[in-house]
């Protein structure tokens, strides 16, 4: 009887442990049979992405050709002795500005100041003899008519005087020469710019025209105006020929076309000129046709031997749209740009490009006035896909 007591009690617990170890298996059941009648939650769907839009800019324009140039100087002297001499003064600052005839050597004139002397002594006597010849003369003539003279001695009375009149000729213009060699003794600017060094200096003794192999003293250029020349390609020469002869274009032939020049480093023109001169031919190595521009230099900040890009008219001004650079995608071989229609999808435009004007591209082809392109936010814009469009500052869209 008691055995069969205790068993019970046995029973009763193992039933009480077992229960309390599944109990929180029937509450994750329970809890998983009650998820199973709802539907997963559905994920939000992704917003349009913003872009930034603006239509074309719409302006008259002018199309230019760019060339690399280099400039040169309008007058360039090399100033070289033109009589031999010790130099005994330089009287210029190398690199200075100079005026036309400022002086800028002195040679030794002392040699040049005797034989002017010796010069004039000589034409003294020549014109003595020239005018005793012609009192001989003269009075041969009156003589001759009483026949106190013969005809041959007043024929030989005038040859000697044609005779002192041609060594009094020949006196007049030694004299000539040697002052030309006193006043070649000052060594003038021939023209007004910037000098050179001096390659001589003070002492050394410099060799005349005379001889052939005048010395070098130094060089000067001019620097306002100044020349830039420029080769221009075949191409473009036929394509400017062409419009000329459609009335499109002016030839810078028979008119002095604008030009605008760019120094090295700069982004923008800084300077403008004229062409004032096509060559005759083309260089047969090259292909191109020389040009030439001049330039106002007033600041004299130009110095021949710089580089430039020159940018000449290419066309008569005419009506353009115009975009941002950063707008246009390359799509292969093609030029695209991404223009969002009314629905707000977005549409992808192939364009043909002009060059760059104050900054914008010229689209030539390819786009409507009233088109809103995605001038920001490109990365983000999928062809057929929805935006949300935003108005560029300053943009009528």
């Amino acid at each position: 009887m008691k055995a069969t007591a205790e068993s019970g009690r046995l029973h009763k617990n193992l039933t009480f442990h077992s229960l309390r170890g599944i109990r929180p298996l029937i509450v994750l059941l329970a809890a998983a049979l009650s998820g199973c009648g709802d539907k997963p939650p559905q994920p939000a769907a992704a917003a349009a992405p913003p872009v930034t839009v603006a239509q074309p800019v719409k302006r008259t324009v002018t199309d230019w050709d760019e060339f690399t140039g280099r400039f040169d100087a309008v007058e360039e002297v090399q100033v070289r002795a033109r009589v031999g001499g010790f130099v005994t003064n330089v009287e210029f600052r190398d690199g200075a500005i100079v005026n036309t005839g400022d002086l800028l050597y002195i040679i030794d004139p002392r040699p040049f100041e005797a034989v002017a002397e010796q010069a004039d002594g000589q034409l003294s006597d020549a014109r003595a003899k020239a005018e005793l010849a012609k009192r001989e003369l003269d009075r041969g003539l009156t003589l001759v008519q009483t026949s106190a003279v013969s005809e041959s001695i007043v024929d030989q009375r005038r040859q000697a005087l044609q005779a002192a009149k041609a060594a009094e000729m020949q006196a007049e213009g030694a004299l000539k020469a040697a002052k030309l060699n006193i006043e070649f003794t000052h060594v003038i600017a021939p023209i007004t710019g910037r000098v050179s060094r001096h390659l001589v200096s003070v002492g050394n003794l410099v060799q005349g025209s005379d001889n052939g192999a005048s010395t070098l003293l130094t060089s000067i250029v001019s620097l306002d105006p100044i020349y830039i020349y420029f080769d221009m390609d075949e191409a473009t020469y036929l394509r400017n020929n062409k419009l000329y002869f459609e009335g499109k274009r002016p030839s810078s032939r028979e008119t002095p076309n604008p030009v605008q020049v760019a120094l090295t480093g700069e982004t923008k023109p800084s300077h403008d000129g004229k062409v004032d001169f096509l060559d005759n031919r083309l260089d047969v190595s090259t292909g191109t046709l020389r040009g030439r521009a001049v330039i106002p230099n007033k600041d004299l900040s130009i110095l021949p031997g710089q580089f430039g890009r020159v940018r000449l008219i290419g066309s008569s001004p005419y009506e353009a749209l115009l975009i941002p650079d950063a707008a246009i995608a390359t799509d292969q071989s093609r030029k695209i740009v991404f223009v969002v229609k009314d629905d707000n999808t977005v549409e992808a435009k192939p364009v043909v490009l002009g060059p760059l004007d104050d900054g914008l591209r010229v689209i030539r082809e390819g786009l409507k006035a009233e088109d809103r392109v995605i001038v920001d936010g490109i990365q983000r814009a999928r062809v057929g896909a929805k935006v949300t469009p935003h108005a560029a500052a300053g943009s009528k869209t």
